[in-house]
């Protein structure tokens, strides 16, 4: 249906992609992965046509339709209700709809046959396009994405950029192109939509392509995974849980066989280095160099999962409860969101604040950091010292500050070297750190934000939807960084890997009350199931990090004792020939020394000694070329 072939792609000097090559075929669910700024939404706009490829092709079926939905739609308004801009997914439907008006309009005064029989052809192929269900398809599809029924006739300019993006992604749904390109479809929907549009791809009729950070997503709804890495795209015929145990088998394997060809290579050169000025092994040696130059190098294995090792501190412990509310009651105009509820957040929590949008998570967060006025009662605990981050904050980072000047702001006391081992955590290395922070990328911004918090010293967190425009291997670090972290803090978040792995508590809100679980993410959905309860959402178990068993590469056949006798053998005579060589060179110091060379008998001395020696170099030299011949074979 759609094919790349030797696609190359440079982007300032930089090659993103060289002689790339993947074929997406009908049905295809592909998941495209890759670390930031390796090029995955740069392909997805090479295959549109907004970019050009440098050289290589993409060849497609006369039929085939792509559908794009990226970040751009954000910033898409109009005065259209909601319903009628996803309904321009119906383009075909809507054209007719159109004509048919037309052709009845003039049958008011011109009943003609032609325009009888013209109505009949319009009408038949409306009727097969399912026409006059359009409407009601729109609303279903809507209503999945998390709209209420009564707000579907709502201009779409007065809804906020997240869920202008839904009704972005509803009509392009309703379209159904021959290919659906995704980027980061869930950044912008809560768990039940998530979990609609989980449904609903995994039945798609066509092909989909999606990038996105959400590994339980990816393993829900993809099967196959393309890795974009080394300007190569990688093909793994199963879904993200497949790719992390096939590419740890892939790794192991190229490990392997690149130990193997580096000590081929040390072998041959040390053969060419001690024969090179040899007459009777000349051919032997320009046969190992050609061997060499046409030997295909195989590359090392990089380890791209990072690791924090930076040690997260604070200066001063709270006391036993960082957080008591009382009697909480928050309500906006006809949509009451808290009715005198209370909570209390002890020393070491680590919540989650899980629900649908519109729930009131973010506006407890607020409640809860002081910024969102409430009846009721708030109080801080003794010695909390609180930090809080949310996506609009990142407006708040200082546009002409390079990375290291703005991590100063959150703590003045630590040193550069500090400074970069911290920057070096979230991926900023080398010259990076002296990049300004207007020219960093939406996730980069974040991984920036998100150290400054952590950097704080402050020993309560409150995070909103941390890992939104995050890769993976960001989301990871954060994971990581949560884990050492000794505070407490309380995390909104859609992303079920993440929170499955950050929680030791649960709070949801349910009937205008703050309702708490004492375990982790998963533990609560098992209580749930178990207990027959269910939320306003359809909560799912969380997938963690995968736990399958990831198969071995077969393990290398152990090196033969003679092998090993060899190699000691080989080295023995090394040092032989090193001493040897050594020695004649203090003879041929003696030799020339004119008390020697004036005394008859010390010299006949030495030149024997001479003689023997170079005779036992000969013999060294024999011995360890045979014994290398025997190694080689």
């Amino acid at each position: 249906m759609l094919t790349i072939n030797n696609l190359s792609f440079y982007f300032g000097g930089r090659a993103i992609f060289e002689d790339a090559n993947l074929q997406i075929k009908p049905k295809d669910k592909i998941g495209l992965i890759g670390l930031n700024g390796k090029g995955k939404s740069t392909l997805l706009k090479i295959i549109v046509g907004e970019y050009q490829p440098d050289a290589g092709n993409i060849s497609k079926s006369g039929d085939c339709t792509i559908g794009f939905l990226n970040q751009d739609l954000l910033s898409y308004q109009t005065d259209d209700s909601i319903l009628n801009v996803a309904m321009q997914g119906f383009e075909r439907q809507l054209e007719l709809h159109h004509q048919i008006e037309e052709v009845l309009h003039q049958m008011e005064t011109d009943y003609k046959d032609e325009l009888v029989e013209k109505l009949g052809e319009l009408q038949h192929e409306f009727d097969l396009l399912d026409g006059y269900s359009i409407e009601s398809k729109a609303e279903e599809i809507l209503e999945g994405l998390g709209f209420k029924t009564w707000e579907l006739h709502k201009p779409l300019r007065q809804f906020s950029g997240g869920w202008r993006m839904r009704v972005m992604l509803a009509k392009l749904l309703l379209a159904k192109p021959s290919i659906l390109l995704l980027d980061e479809p869930t950044n912008h929907l809560d768990l039940p939509s998530i979990q609609w549009v989980e449904k609903y791809i995994a039945n798609y009729e066509n092909a989909v392509v999606v990038v996105s950070h959400d590994r339980q997503f990816l393993d829900n709804v993809c099967t196959t995974t393309v890795e974009v890495a080394n300007t190569k795209l990688n093909y793994y015929p199963g879904n993200y849980s497949f790719f992390v145990e096939e590419k740890a088998l892939r790794n192991e394997i190229q490990k392997g066989a690149y130990e193997n060809q580096q000590a081929q290579i040390r072998q041959t050169e040390r053969f060419i280095e001690r024969f090179k000025a040899k007459a009777t092994k000349a051919r032997q040696v320009q046969s190992r160099v050609k061997a060499l130059n046409r030997m295909d190098v195989i590359d090392d294995v990089i380890d791209d999962a990072a690791k924090v090792h930076f040690k997260f501190k604070f200066g001063t412990q709270p006391g036993r409860h960082v957080m008591a509310l009382e009697n909480i009651s928050k309500e906006y105009p006809n949509n009451p969101i808290l009715k005198n509820t209370s909570a209390t957040i002890e020393r070491g929590d680590k919540i989650v604040l899980i629900g649908a949008n519109g729930k009131g998570k973010s506006t407890l967060l607020r409640i809860i950091a002081g910024t969102e006025e409430a009846k009721g009662e708030r109080k801080l605990g003794h010695n909390v010292n609180f930090s809080f981050y949310a996506q609009h904050q990142l407006e708040s980072l200082h546009m002409e500050e390079t990375l290291l000047e703005e991590l100063k702001y959150a703590d003045a006391s630590k040193s550069e070297t500090e400074l970069r081992s911290v920057l070096g955590c979230f991926l900023f290395g080398g010259e990076d750190v002296f990049k300004k922070i207007k020219v960093l990328s939406g996730g980069e911004k974040s991984r920036v934000a998100l150290a400054k918090i952590l950097i704080s010293e402050a020993n309560f967190l409150l995070l909103d939807e941390p890992t939104n425009h995050l890769d993976m291997q960001s989301v990871n670090i954060l994971v990581q960084a949560l884990d050492q972290y000794e505070g407490t803090y309380v995390v909104v978040s859609h992303d079920r890997h993440f929170i499955s792995r950050v929680s030791n508590k649960v709070w949801y809100i349910e009937d205008q009350e703050i309702k708490q679980f004492p375990g982790g993410y998963d533990e609560f959905v098992i209580w749930m199931e178990d207990n027959g309860k269910t939320l306003d959402e359809p909560i799912k178990k969380a997938v963690k990090e995968p736990e399958v068993k990831v198969q071995k590469a077969p393990e290398p056949k152990p090196v033969k004792k003679e092998n090993k006798k060899l190699e000691r053998e080989i080295g023995d005579l090394e040092d032989k020939i090193m001493a040897t060589e050594e020695k004649i060179s203090l003879t041929e110091n003696q030799l020339a020394d004119p008390e020697v060379f004036s005394n008859p008998e010390a010299l006949k001395k030495a030149n024997a000694e001479y003689a023997n020696l170079k005779k036992e170099l000969v013999t060294l030299n024999e011995t360890w070329e045979e014994k290398m011949m025997e190694l080689e074979a």
